[in-house]
């Protein structure tokens, strides 16, 4: 019987490893700028609410065969005609292994999975640095990771379609 279940746990642990897997092995603020330019002048009540803009960036780099570095940038401010209540800046990132995920699909995973696991980290440290800086937590409205990444595939193959003029 002893024999039979270490027969069935290897079977099983080979079947693993050729199962699907992202992990991710780390996550942490590489770069957080927040400025509150026009304190205290701009903690005091508004009539109106603040026009509020948000970019987002992905991006990715390989750091080993299965490893990947996913760069999730949130910038924005907050504005009162040209007034700028604040601004932040965020570059949160994770380290991600990623396996047994087919080379077709590999560049979607990393583009849309990860940063879709950062965001919700990355929202808390934006609404608690606004806090912080005297202002209302900024709730960041969940992200279309997909919709951006086709997006950006859109984007890249009209620039590919646009002819070169000759030399």
């Amino acid at each position: 019987m002893a024999d039979t279940t270490a027969t069935n746990g290897a079977n099983a642990g080979a079947a693993e490893d050729s199962t699907p897997s992202l992990n991710a092995l780390a996550q942490y603020a590489k770069d957080i700028s927040f400025e509150n330019p026009n304190a205290p002048r701009s903690l005091t009540p508004q009539q109106n609410g603040p026009q509020i803009s948000i970019q987002v960036n992905v991006n990715a780099k390989q750091l080993a065969e299965t490893d990947f570095e996913v760069d999730l940038s949130l910038e924005g401010n907050a504005k009162i005609g040209s007034e700028v209540l604040f601004a932040f800046d965020l570059t949160y990132a994770g380290v991600f292994r990623v396996r047994n995920i087919p080379p077709e699909q590999l560049h979607a995973v990393i583009m849309i999975e990860c940063p879709r696991l950062l965001f919700p980290f990355a929202r808390q440290i934006v609404a608690e640095a606004v806090r912080n800086g005297g202002f209302p937590p900024l709730y960041i409205d969940p992200i279309d990771f997909v919709g951006l990444y086709n997006q950006r595939q859109a984007e890249m193959q009209q620039g590919a379609g646009v002819a070169q003029p000759a030399n």
